[in-house]
């Protein structure tokens, strides 16, 4: 697939996006909840040889080139890895899926009721070797723990602020302002959430265009204005840490949401599965998501 091909994959494709993109701090409970322990395996070089493991045996099953999946968010040292003796960006895009690749170099500490992304001092690097690979967008995290005004204003600039810079390296990408949904005022500061990315996206020049993915809103399609803006390509759904009934049940509600899940993808799998069990349990919840994410 090119770009435009990946383009129109993404824009209007009947399927949802799989993140697969745990990075270090993620990993070794990514990897437990996958039945592996920590003492199979020692530093940081063969944990991720794990959770490599994992996320070849999820792109090679079956399943997962069922077209449902139609784009896939995955970390660094796995779009550096390879699948079947191929770089994982080009094994993807054999399977119908539109890579993806995570920016974000962690949070701050939690001021004035959000986390910013830290500094993205790798990130010139990471997108011209993204380009290389043949990635097609970024996606980059930062959460909102508060209905604060300030805070939101200055997690959804800072957002779009490195959102203009990946456009000019020729990448989509996807903006992911997440909001805690343990938070008492979600309901409040997604309305505030939703104002302050329709002014960032009016001011978007030319024909640039943006991805969103957001928390699924305590008020169902609170941000239908945010799928119909011709600045948006697509805004897909986090899990946030729901199970995969809870968010499939929540997404359904909202219409032209698409679902981009973690755990809610790989919460029945296991290490010590056979291959048939494994793509078993991958099918049934490629399913339920797709559903829940297309109707």
């Amino acid at each position: 697939m090119n770009t435009a091909e990946m383009t129109i994959k993404i824009a209007n494709g009947k399927g949802f996006v799989a993140a697969l993109d745990q990075s270090g701090g993620s990993t070794p409970k990514a990897l437990r909840g996958y039945g592996v322990s920590d003492d199979e395996w020692n530093g940081e070089d063969e944990m991720f040889a794990k959770i490599h493991e994992m996320r070849s045996r999820v792109i090679t099953a079956p399943s997962f080139a069922s077209g449902k999946i139609i784009g896939a968010i995955l970390f660094e040292k796995t779009m550096d890895g390879e699948v079947d003796g191929k770089p994982t960006p080009d094994a993807l895009k054999e399977r119908g899926v539109v890579p993806f690749i995570k920016v974000d170099q962690g949070l701050m500490d939690e001021a004035d009721g959000v986390q910013l992304m830290k500094p993205l001092d790798k990130l010139p690097a990471l997108m011209e070797k993204s380009v290389e690979k043949g990635m097609f967008g970024t996606k980059m995290r930062s959460v909102i723990k508060s209905a604060n005004a300030k805070g939101i204003a200055d997690i959804v600039a800072q957002q779009f602020e490195v959102g203009n810079q990946i456009i000019d390296a020729r990448l989509m990408p996807m903006l992911e302002p997440e909001y805690d949904i343990t938070a008492g005022d979600r309901a409040e500061g997604e309305e505030i959430l939703k104002t302050e990315i329709l002014k960032h996206l009016d001011e978007l020049p030319g024909d640039r265009q943006v991805m969103l993915k957001l928390s699924i809103p305590v008020k169902p399609n609170l941000y239908k204005e945010l799928i119909d803006h011709s600045k948006v390509l697509r805004v897909v759904a986090l899990s946030g840490g729901y199970s995969t009934e809870e968010a499939c049940e929540k997404l359904a509600q909202n219409d032209g949401m698409i679902a981009s899940f973690s755990r809610g993808l790989l919460q029945d799998l296991r290490a010590d599965q056979s291959d048939n069990e494994f793509d078993a349990a991958l099918g049934k919840a490629i399913d339920s998501i797709c559903t829940a994410s297309v109707g």
